[in-house]
């Protein structure tokens, strides 16, 4: 009994300590840059079993003035695992200008870093009608082409106002993705007003100037109901006008080395294992996972991980997975190429160096994500177990009796009847093949439509029609890849050296110095979509159908 219940003790214990190890505590802003007179909301998110309620707020009343808080929880019972996450939500007002600081807080979940809060001038404004304003910036007025911009409408009500819309964002030779809507109080000359922001996060496709048009906002002013039954009545219509914005639009510097332009903020590039890999051993499989996480980039914009095949190493490539995501600077895109790994023979494996170049668009200067080298050495797999020689002490001798005479007669009718089954089953095969042979089936004889490809043409054609430089770009690119299934086909570089047309490669020649150098005239996608209908109709060069039946992983080493 006393050691039943010291195990149950130390079980106890260890529940715990999971339970610790899997709380997790996350302290985020909704905005970082703002006036004097903005609101702002912190959250802070919990799922340990701490009470948020108990957090000592007192440091933020230094910077900060706490103007409402409220709290929510929500419990989650998946596959029998029960999981609680609970929020605090303020909404806060700083006291000054400058710099100030979100503190960091400690619970036993874990601990926060400080989050720094830059605080501008109270905004003014001018003489006139200010009960409604419209106004339009943008983060910056010189990008690289296919640099995040981020476009933010900006509405200041002093007046309850319905039915409000803004006119379509339309835009040349850029591809702009919304953003998520804020909305918070401002004070400004000392009158409250409701503060409402439209964002968009805008990629110029080509060089030269970009132009951000005049954009409209439209309201009615909100007009109290005199009678009970007075539903006809409304308010004035209000209208404004953005001023109109120009960006200038660099060309890709000469400098950058790599076949895939990445400008961005920052580009993170990590990897991860789904078991130790310096415990390998031959005949074994590891998942290896490689993130890459670019900020001011979409997820369509990172390129795939090319997984370099060395002797004594296959590789068996999973599909990549690709999103978008955002934060308080615009959109971060994520992708992650995932691969298992099958060592063949015992040894000492080196998976070579990983170097993605990138241009910090903050420093205006090259980088690379890098990777480094890694060494695996595998083990040998244990040695098969040697089958065990016959026990001859189980053979029992008959000796000619009676009962010697009955055990033969039963064996020889078990024998006769296995044969005739045999016979049987020998003679259903032969005849089911004779009729196979027959009547032959058409979908046998006919190689298997590649229907990604088709459906990549289909997005291709679009794009040429179009003339969107861009999206036929993308469109290529996964059409190669599924043309030359199962070969791997990780660039446009790779397409036009395996197919070996002149004209396909200057088509995409072209193609990329509208999209990466200093062209200022519209891209014309006739010559593009006539070299790859060519190769569209062609039968495929390379993973015919037929081969790839064969192929348990397409893509991957042989």
């Amino acid at each position: 009994m006393k050691r039943t219940g010291s195990q149950l003790a130390l079980c106890a214990l260890l529940l715990m300590f999971s339970s610790a190890l899997h709380a997790a505590f996350d302290v985020s802003v909704d905005r970082r840059n703002l006036a004097l007179g903005d609101s702002f909301r912190l959250v802070i998110t919990s799922t340990g079993n701490e009470d948020l309620n108990d957090l000592d707020l007192r440091l933020l009343l230094a910077d900060f003035e706490i103007l409402q808080r409220g709290t929510s929880s929500n419990t989650n019972i998946i596959n029998g695992q029960r999981s609680r996450t609970r929020q605090l939500t303020l909404d806060l007002l700083p006291r000054r200008e400058g710099t100030a600081y979100i503190p960091a807080f400690s619970t036993d979940a874990g601990n926060s870093e400080p989050i720094a809060i830059e605080v501008g001038p109270t905004p003014t404004v001018e003489d006139g009608d200010q009960s409604v304003l419209f106004e339009a910036e943008v983060d910056r007025t010189e990008v690289y082409v296919q640099e995040q911009i981020v476009l933010t409408l900006r509405i200041q009500q002093a007046i309850n106002l319905d039915n409000r819309s803004i006119s379509d964002l339309q835009l040349a030779n850029a591809f702009a993705k919304p953003l998520e809507q804020k909305s918070f109080q401002r004070n400004v000359n000392g009158q409250p007003r409701l503060v409402h922001e439209v964002r968009y996060a805008i990629f110029p496709e080509q060089s030269g100037t970009l132009e951000i048009p005049v954009q409209v906002f439209t309201a009615r002013e909100s007009q109290a109901r005199r009678r009970a039954f007075d539903f006809g009545s409304s308010g004035r219509q209000v209208q404004r006008r953005s001023e109109p914005l120009t960006v200038t639009v660099k060309p890709r510097p000469d400098a950058f080395p790599g076949s895939t332009w990445l400008p961005a903020r920052n580009l993170i590039l990590e990897e991860s294992w789904s078991a130790a890999p310096e415990q390998l051993q031959a005949g074994e499989s590891v998942t290896r996972t490689i993130s890459l996480r670019g900020e001011g980039l979409q997820g369509a914009q990172l390129p795939p991980v090319e997984f370099v095949q060395i002797a004594g190493l296959k590789y068996y490539p999973d599909q990549p997975r690709v999103e978008d995501r955002e934060d308080d600077i615009g959109l971060v895109g994520l992708r992650q190429d995932s691969a298992a790994l099958v060592a063949t023979a015992s040894g000492n494996l080196t998976l070579p160096e990983l170097r993605i170049p990138w241009w910090d668009t903050e420093a205006d200067t090259l980088r690379h994500a890098v990777l480094p080298a890694r060494n695996i050495v595998v083990s040998a797999a244990p040695g098969a177990a040697a089958l065990p020689a016959p026990d001859t002490s189980a053979v029992v001798v008959t000796s000619p009796s009676r009962g010697g005479a009955v055990n033969e007669a039963r064996l020889r009718l078990w024998q006769i009847l296995t044969l005739v089954c045999a016979l049987g089953w020998l003679a259903t095969v032969v005849w089911h093949r004779r009729q196979r042979g027959q009547v032959a089936t058409p979908a046998a004889d006919k190689p298997k439509e590649n229907r990604a490809a088709g459906r990549a043409f289909k997005r291709l054609q679009a794009a040429c029609a179009s003339n969107s430089a861009a999206q036929a770009r993308q469109a290529l690119l996964a059409w190669g890849q599924a043309r030359l299934a199962p070969a791997p086909c990780q660039s446009l570089a790779t397409l036009t050296t395996t197919l070996g047309d002149p004209d396909l490669s200057g088509a995409v020649s072209q193609l990329d110095r509208a999209l990466y150098g200093d062209h200022t005239g519209p891209w014309d996608g006739t010559a593009l979509l006539a070299a790859v209908t060519r190769h569209q109709q062609a039968k495929p060069t390379t993973g015919a159908a037929g081969d790839a039946v064969l192929d348990l992983y397409p893509g991957s080493a042989r």
